[in-house]
């Protein structure tokens, strides 16, 4: 059940359910999400906020439009940029993605319709892709004569290798659900308009456990890939201590032995 939501801006809201689980929410149905300069502050003042609320061990982001997740940047907005404008809404867009990609508890985009661009992008920077039947993914950018700039080009190849991301990128295909599921473009197919309830269920699941817990292994999982294995288990090691010497450690040994629940103090 949603106990509260607050707004950021005028198109991103975030809801709580639950003592755990916030759902960041793209709130611009008119235009299917497209992200303006001023959608894109309202992004990253959200992601801001869920960064530094210790009572968050799960995120979901979600959209309130019934046939998109988001179709990727405003190009109506940007038919009017000069070239200086164009150069100044930069910051604002690379920020808002980063400020998901950041997010220091674990991430789950549910996706249904379009997720084009930017909007896959968006969905890309989330640790899990949960899908629903209807979705349709890709990163069209070189049709319009730009590139994937809110991390495409980097997270892509990560998830499904290099040649992949390639012929993705260079043919700025659209694939269907089932198509990215097996490609591994989203990770879990849901039932036609039920990816945001499986996302949220997966949130849950996820925040009942540690939240000292799940941020460690977050960021032990991103800045470990990609280090060759001697420095990946030294990253390992350095997140085991934060959690080993933690509230959270010893509160869950206790819990295990005496065949309880954790009250996980998180800290």
């Amino acid at each position: 059940m949603t106990e509260s939501e607050v707004r950021f801006g005028e198109w991103v809201a975030v809801r709580r359910h639950g003592a755990r689980v916030a759902e960041l929410v793209l709130d611009r149905p008119k235009a299917m999400n497209a992200i303006s300069t001023e959608m894109a502050g309202n992004v990253a003042a959200a992601c801001a906020a869920l960064a530094a609320d210790r009572t968050v061990s799960a995120v979901v982001l979600t959209s309130t439009h019934e046939r998109a997740f988001c179709v990727g940047a405003d190009l109506k907005e940007r038919n009017s940029f000069t070239d200086a404008d164009l150069g100044r809404q930069r910051p604002h867009t690379r920020a808002a993605y980063t400020s998901v990609l950041e997010l220091p508890m674990p991430s789950i985009a549910a996706v249904h319709g379009f997720a084009l661009g930017g909007g896959f992008e968006l969905a890309l920077s989330c640790d899990v892709i949960v899908a629903d039947a209807t979705a349709v993914v890709g990163l069209p950018e070189v049709s319009v004569g730009v590139i994937p700039g809110g991390g495409g080009t980097q997270l892509l190849p990560r998830r499904v290798g290099a040649a992949r991301a390639a012929e993705l990128i260079f043919t700025a295909r659209r694939v269907a659900a089932a198509e990215a599921r097996e490609l591994g473009l989203v990770d879990i197919l849901a039932a036609a308009g039920e990816d945001r309830t499986d996302a949220l269920a997966l949130a849950e699941r996820m925040a009942a456990n540690s939240p000292v817990g799940l941020r460690a292994a977050k960021r032990a999982l991103r800045l470990g890939h990609g280090l060759d294995l001697r420095a990946g288990l030294d990253v390992e090691d350095a997140a085991w201590r934060t959690v080993a010497f933690s509230g959270d450690r010893a509160e869950g040994v206790a819990a295990f032995n005496e065949k309880r629940t954790p009250d996980w103090p998180g800290e």
